[in-house]
C-alpha cells in the first residue's frame, strides 16, 4: 500500500512538472500575465515538485544543489572518495565526493574539513565553493586549480633560480603561518598539493587537500593518529610520539631541499630506515648539486629539518628569515635538476595509473548505485580509463606529455615502446612487494611502540 501510494504520489509530481512545462502554450490568453512572469511561476512550482521527488528518494534536502554540477574527468582518488572536476554556476570547481559509509564512525573527520575550508580565506589557500549531500555520499565543492602542479609548472619555464625558489617557498609558508595562526594543522605538505589556480605567468600559488587537516582545540593540543605522506612526514608522526604544528615545518624543510636540488633529502625506501634517517637528521649537501646554491638556503632548511620538534622553528621564525627575502639567494638556474627529478617521476606515472585505477576500481564496488534516480553514480566505470585521463590529464596541462620520450607515435599519439612498457611492468611490481614489506615492517614496529608504551607506564 505505501509503495502504491508512493507511485501514485510520484505520478503526480511528474503529471505537475508536465503541466507546468506546457504553460508558456496559454500565452496569448489575454487574462494572463506576461511569459516572463508565467516561466517564474513555472519554476517556482518546479522547484517544490523536485525537492518531493528527492524526498521521495530519501535525499536529504542540500541534494538539490548537485543538479547545478555537471561532473568531468577524474582528477584523483583516495581511500574515501573520489575527487571530479565538474562545470558549476560561477565556472568549473573541483567536487571531492566521500562515501558515507567509509567514514563511518569517522564523520567528524568530514565535519571537520568543512568547516576548516569554510572559516579559511587566504591567497594562497584553495576557496570553499559550496557543499552537499546524498543518502550515501558528501560532496565538498571547492576552487579549482587549473595552473598544474608546482614542479610542472616549473619545468614550464626556461629559467628557475634560487631566488625564484625562495619566493615561492615563501608563498606557501605565508599560508602555513595563516593556518598555524587559526589553530589547524595541514598534516600533508607536498609538492602535489601545492597548485597554480591558472596558467597566467603571475598566478597565485595555492596550498590544496585538507583530508588529514585537523584543527586544534587549544594550542597546546597533541595529534596522535598517523597521518602524512610517506618522506614528507616529520620523526614524531613516524615514531606516534604525538604531535601537533612543528610536523608542517618539518614537511616545508623537505620541499624546499628537494626544490632547490630535485631529489628529497631522505631517500630510505622503508619506514624503519626512513625513521632512523630522520631521527639522526642526517640532511647532507652533496658538493655536486648544492655548490652554487647560497648558504642562507642551506641555513634555512637545517633550522626546519630538526629531529626535535622543540628546536624546529616556527611558520613566524621561518618567515624572518632572510633567505626568504631573496636578497642573498643566488641567481644559478635550478631547472635542470628539477626536470631530472620530474623525469624520474613519469616513469612512476605508470605506477601510479595502476594504483589510481585500483583504488577507484575499489571505490566503484562500494559505491551504492541509487536505483530509480538517474545520475546518481559518480565513481567512473572504466578505472583504467578514468585513472589513465586523470594523470595524462596533468601532462598535457602541464607541457609535460610522456611523448617527449622515445615512445612517442607519430602525429602525436602517445604509445609506450616494449622497453617502457617492460620497465614499468617491473617497477609496478617492484612497488607492490616493497608495499608488502613495509606493511609488514609497519605492523612489527607497531607492536614494538605499543609493547614499549606499555612498559614505560608500569
Amino acid at each position: 500500500m505505501q509503495t502504491q501510494k508512493a507511485r501514485s504520489f510520484k505520478t503526480l509530481c511528474e503529471q505537475t512538472i508536465t503541466c507546468t512545462s506546457r504553460i508558456p502554450t496559454f500565452i496569448s490568453s489575454p487574462i494572463l500575465p506576461p511569459m516572463g512572469n508565467m516561466l517564474s511561476v513555472a519554476a517556482t512550482l518546479v522547484t517544490p515538485v523536485s525537492n518531493m521527488l528527492n524526498k521521495l528518494h530519501g535525499q536529504p534536502e542540500s541534494y538539490d544543489k548537485k543538479s547545478r554540477y555537471r561532473f568531468g574527468r577524474t582528477l584523483g582518488a583516495g581511500t574515501y572518495g573520489i575527487v571530479r572536476e565538474a562545470d558549476g554556476p560561477a565556472g568549473k570547481v573541483a567536487v571531492k565526493i566521500i562515501l558515507k559509509k567509509n567514514v563511518k564512525g569517522n564523520e567528524q573527520m568530514v565535519y571537520d574539513e568543512l568547516e576548516m575550508l569554510q572559516r579559511m580565506k587566504h591567497p594562497h589557500i584553495v576557496k570553499f565553493v559550496d557543499w552537499f549531500e546524498s543518502r550515501d555520499k558528501y560532496y565538498i565543492v571547492t576552487q579549482l586549480a587549473t595552473g598544474g602542479e608546482l614542479f610542472d609548472r616549473i619545468c614550464e619555464q626556461g629559467r628557475f633560480t634560487e631566488k625564484d625558489a625562495s619566493q615561492t617557498i615563501r608563498q606557501v609558508l605565508e599560508a602555513v603561518d595563516y593556518l598555524h595562526d587559526n589553530n589547524v594543522v595541514h598534516r600533508d605538505l607536498k609538492p602535489e598539493n601545492l597548485l597554480y589556480l591558472t596558467s597566467e605567468p603571475a598566478s597565485d600559488l595555492v596550498l590544496a587537500d585538507f583530508g588529514i587537516a585537523k584543527m586544534l582545540d587549544s594550542k597546546d593540543e597533541v595529534l596522535t593518529t598517523m597521518a602524512g605522506s610517506f618522506g614528507y612526514a616529520a620523526p614524531e608522526v613516524m615514531l606516534k610520539k604525538g604531535h601537533g604544528k612543528p610536523v608542517d615545518m618539518w614537511s616545508m624543510g623537505v620541499i624546499t631541499y628537494t626544490l632547490l636540488c630535485g631529489y628529497s633529502p631522505f631517500r630510505s625506501e622503508n619506514l624503519q630506515d626512513l625513521i632512523d634517517e630522520c631521527s639522526n637528521a642526517r640532511v647532507v649537501f652533496h658538493e655536486r648539486y648544492w655548490k652554487d646554491v647560497s648558504d642562507d638556503a642551506k641555513d634555512f632548511i637545517g633550522h626546519l629539518l630538526q629531529p626535535d620538534a622543540e628546536d624546529r622553528w616556527t611558520s613566524k621564525q621561518a618567515l624572518e628569515h632572510s633567505w626568504l627575502s631573496g636578497e642573498n639567494a643566488t641567481d644559478h638556474n635550478l631547472l635542470p635538476e628539477i626536470k631530472a627529478y620530474m623525469a624520474k617521476a613519469r616513469l612512476r606515472r605508470g605506477i601510479e595509473i595502476v594504483k589510481l585505477a585500483n583504488r577507484i576500481e575499489m571505490l566503484k564496488m562500494q559505491e551504492d548505485d541509487e536505483e530509480g534516480t538517474p545520475g546518481q553514480a559518480d565513481v567512473p566505470a572504466d578505472a583504467k580509463a578514468a585513472a589513465g585521463a586523470a594523470l595524462a590529464g596533468n601532462d598535457a596541462g602541464h607541457g609535460l606529455g610522456t611523448s617527449t620520450s622515445a615512445g612517442s607515435a607519430p602525429g602525436g599519439k602517445k604509445s609506450l615502446s616494449k622497453i617502457a612498457k617492460g620497465a614499468i611492468f617491473r617497477e609496478v611490481v617492484l612497488a607492490k612487494v616493497r608495499e608488502m614489506k613495509e606493511q609488514e615492517q609497519a605492523a612489527k614496529m607497531e607492536k614494538e611502540v605499543t609493547a614499549k608504551s606499555k612498559t614505560f607506564q608500569k
